[in-house]
C-alpha cells in the first residue's frame, strides 16, 4: 500500500495546471482522508471479526484495497481521488485484522516474540515499498503503478485465502452473548491500564508523524548536497533499519518479563534518543541517531499489542485492538498537525523536544497506571485475608 504513497503529489500535478499550493492542499486532504475512514472503522472490523472470524475480513479488506488502488490509476481529478482514498480508508484493515487473527491464536508465552516477527513484516513494506514504487513510476509511469500495486495485493490475498487456516471458536464461546459496544468501551475504561496502553499508542504514532512530512526540510538545513531526496530517504529509512533490527527482540524480552516493563524501558529510550537529534550539525549525525531511536521505538507497538492481548477477554479481541488501532489512525493525523504548528511557530529543532516529551509524558501514565494496579491488587489481597 505504500509503493503508491510518494508520487500522490505528482500524480495530482498531472490533472491540469494547478498551483503548488493547491496541489500540496488536495496532496494534504486525499493522504489524511484515509485515517480518518480508518479511524471510525476499525473498531467495527475488530466486533465483525469476533463475531465471524477475522480471515472472512482479511479478504474482503484485501480485495476492498486492491480494487480502490486500481480505479485510482484511471482518475483525472483530485475529487474522484479523494473519494477513492476515503472508501480505502473503510477497508483498510488487513493490518491492524492480521494482527487480531495472530495475538488471538498464539499462547500468551510466546505473543510479543510472535508479534514481533509481524512487526518486523509491516516495517519492511513501509521501508522499501515507497522505493520500489518510486522505481516503478519512473519507469512505468503512474497508471501502471497504480495497476501492479493493485495485482500484488490481490496476490497478498490468494495467499490469505489458501494458505491461512483459522482455528474455529469453541463452542462454549460460539454460544457467548457479545456485549454492545457501549458495554466493550465501558470495560476499556474500567480498566486502567487498559486505557493506559491505547493513550501511549496515540502518542507513540503523534511523536513518529510529527517529524516525518518536516524531515527532508531538516535534512536540507543539514546538506548542500544535490541529492536531497536520496538524502532524505536515508534518513527516513534509518529508523526502519533499526526497528527490523531489535523488534522481535523487545517481544521476545516483553514474553519473559513483562511488556509494561519493556514499554516504560522504550518510552524513556526514545526520549533519550529524540532529543539530541534537535542539536545534531551534520547530516551522519541524525542518521546515527535516527537508526538508535528506531531500535527503541519498534518494539513498542508489539508491546502495546501483547499486553492487550493479556488483558483483554478472548472473545473481545478484535474489537479491542480495533480501537487501539484507531488510537493509532488518529495520532497519524495529529502528529503532522501538532509538528506543523510547532514548526510554523518556533523551529522543527523544536518538534524534537516536544516528541521527547510527550515519550517521558507517556512513561509517567505508565508507571502511575501500573501502581494504581498494584495497589488495587494489594488491598484485595488485604481484603481477602481480613475474611
Amino acid at each position: 500500500m505504500t509503493m503508491v504513497l510518494p508520487f500522490i503529489s505528482l500524480y495530482i500535478s498531472t490533472f491540469g495546471h494547478f498551483s503548488d499550493e493547491y496541489i500540496q492542499r488536495w496532496a494534504g486532504f486525499i493522504f489524511g482522508v484515509t485515517f480518518v475512514t480508518a479511524f471510525l472503522m476499525s473498531p467495527v472490523w475488530g466486533r465483525i471479526g469476533d463475531k465471524y472470524g477475522f480471515k472472512p475480513i482479511l479478504v474482503m479488506n484485501g480485495l476492498g484495497i486492491a480494487t480502490s488502488i486500481f480505479l485510482m490509476g484511471f482518475m483525472d481529478h483530485v475529487h474522484g481521488l479523494f473519494l477513492l482514498r476515503l472508501i480505502m480508508g473503510i477497508v483498510t484493515g488487513f493490518i491492524p485484522t492480521s494482527t487480531a487473527l495472530i495475538s488471538k491464536q498464539t499462547s500468551k508465552k510466546e505473543v510479543g516474540k510472535v508479534l514481533g516477527t509481524l512487526q518486523m513484516g509491516t516495517v519492511s513494506g513501509t521501508l522499501f515499498g515507497p522505493v520500489i514504487g518510486g522505481l516503478m513510476a519512473d519507469s512505468f509511469g503512474f497508471q501502471y503503478t497504480f495497476v501492479i500495486t493493485s495485482v500484488s495485493i490481490v496476490i497478498a490475498t490468494i495467499v490469505v485465502i489458501l494458505g491461512i487456516v483459522e482455528k474455529p471458536l469453541a463452542p462454549g464461546e460460539k454460544k457467548k452473548t457479545q456485549p454492545s459496544r457501549i458495554d466493550v468501551m465501558r470495560m476499556i475504561i474500567s480498566r486502567r491500564m487498559l486505557l493506559s496502553v491505547m493513550a501511549i499508542a496515540f502518542i507513540i504514532q503523534v511523536g513518529l508523524f510529527s517529524i516525518q512530512p518536516l524531515l527532508a526540510l531538516y535534512v536540507s538545513e543539514l546538506t548542500t548536497g544535490s541529492n536531497l531526496a536520496f538524502l532524505s530517504g536515508l534518513a527516513f529509512s534509518a529508523t526502519g533499519f533499526g526497528n527490523l533490527l531489535l523488534t522481535r527482540k523487545w517481544g521476545d524480552l516483553g514474553d519473559r518479563i513483562g511488556h509494561d516493563k519493556v514499554l516504560m524501558i522504550l518510552l524513556v529510550l526514545a526520549a533519550i534518543l529524540i532529543v539530541p537529534q534537535a542539536l545534531v550539525t551534520a547530516l551522519w549525525q541524525l542518521v546515527f541517531l535516527r537508526f538508535l531511536f528506531g531500535m527503541a521505538v519498534g518494539g513498542m507497538l508489539p508491546c502495546i499489542t501483547a499486553h492487550i492481548r493479556m488483558e483483554s477477554p478472548l472473545e473481545l479481541q478484535g474489537e479491542i485492538l480495533g480501537y487501539n488501532q484507531s488510537f493509532r489512525f488518529l495520532g497519524n493525523v495529529a502528529g503532522p498537525l501538532l509538528g506543523g504548528i510547532i514548526s510554523a511557530q518556533f523551529d522543527i529543532s523544536t518538534v524534537f523536544y516536544v516528541t521527547g516529551s510527550l515519550f517521558l509524558f507517556g512513561f509517567a501514565m505508565l508507571w502511575w497506571s501500573m501502581k494504581q494496579k498494584e495497589s488495587r491488587f494489594k488491598e484485595m489481597l488485604d481484603s481477602t485475608h481480613s475474611k
